[in-house]
């Protein structure tokens, strides 16, 4: 990208390939794919494809909860997945209220894919399936620090249901006395998609985001009790693990690799042999 960049989202995922590509992980192969999306007025939009449909949401037994035809681009290294990230942010929706100059009009989701398999299994190989989700939540408004109207006023209604639509999930899953209570998921686009990262098998860290200045009192209240909240949901987890059988195809590569590596071993045992009776 020409330069080194900062942030959250640009370091995790710089230090998620330093890991993948790493000596410590050598006899693993690694697939890495990226999707990005945003919530905007109660619509999921693909930002990687750049149009403006309207993608659906659904749920399925074995994939959980996914957004239909929502692109899924094969990546390799941090400066594809950073470049597709940029053209992604070029296409979310951001405007200027009497808040903030550059403020997000909507909730952003990064989901990275990613699967871990031996590079020389056997018959049957265990790969390992994780799902890491960068989720960029849009702020709380208040119509009369933001001086919004018209649009404006609408795309803030629609980002305080989805956040209070998450409130009441969080003020359910962190109460332990409410164990086993209906979750209302489906009161808003927002809690639909996250209902993996909130009640599922998943690791969740939520980084609340407060002003100093005492003008901001209120909200920076608000949002600490949200996040003491978030704080008190407790998981179980477990690694996502699958039994797959292999591709006659891959059977020929592993055979390759593993002479390949008879090959090596002979060369060293002969080039060792060569000097030993040298001295």
């Amino acid at each position: 990208l020409g330069m080194r960049r900062t942030g959250l989202i640009f370091l995790t995922l710089e230090e998620l390939f330093r890991k993948t590509q790493s000596s410590t992980y050598g006899e693993y192969e690694f697939s890495v794919k990226i999707s990005y999306l945003e919530i905007y007025n109660e619509q999921v939009r693909d930002l990687l494809r750049g149009d403006d449909q309207n993608l659906m949401i659904l749920e399925d037994p074995l994939r959980g909860v996914f957004v239909s035809d929502l692109t899924e681009t094969s990546v390799t290294n941090e400066s594809q997945i950073m470049q597709l990230i940029m053209s992604g942010n070029s296409r979310r929706i951001m405007a200027s209220t009497a808040a903030n100059t550059f403020s997000s009009r909507s909730h952003a989701i990064v989901q990275v894919l990613i699967e871990r398999k031996e590079k020389t299994a056997g018959i049957k190989g265990t790969v390992l399936q994780s799902k890491l989700s960068l989720i960029d939540l849009a702020g709380s408004e208040r119509a009369a620090a933001t001086e919004n109207r018209g649009i404006r006023m609408l795309e803030g209604a629609n980002i305080n249901r989805s956040l209070l639509a998450l409130g009441n999930c969080i003020n359910v899953l962190s109460d332990s006395s409410k164990k086993g209570a209906f979750v209302p998921y489906r009161d808003s686009k927002l809690t639909r998609l996250l209902k993996d990262s909130l009640g599922g098998n998943t690791k969740t860290i939520m980084i609340a985001c407060i002003s100093p200045s005492y003008l901001c009192y209120e909200e920076t209240v608000n949002t600490l009790k949200y996040a003491t909240r978030a704080k008190n949901i407790k998981r179980k987890l477990t690694r996502n693990v699958k039994e797959v059988e292999l591709h006659v195809s891959q059977y020929k590569e592993i055979i390759e690799n593993l002479k390949s590596e008879v090959e090596s071993l002979k060369k060293q045992l002969k080039a060792k042999g060569h000097n030993h009776s040298q001295q």
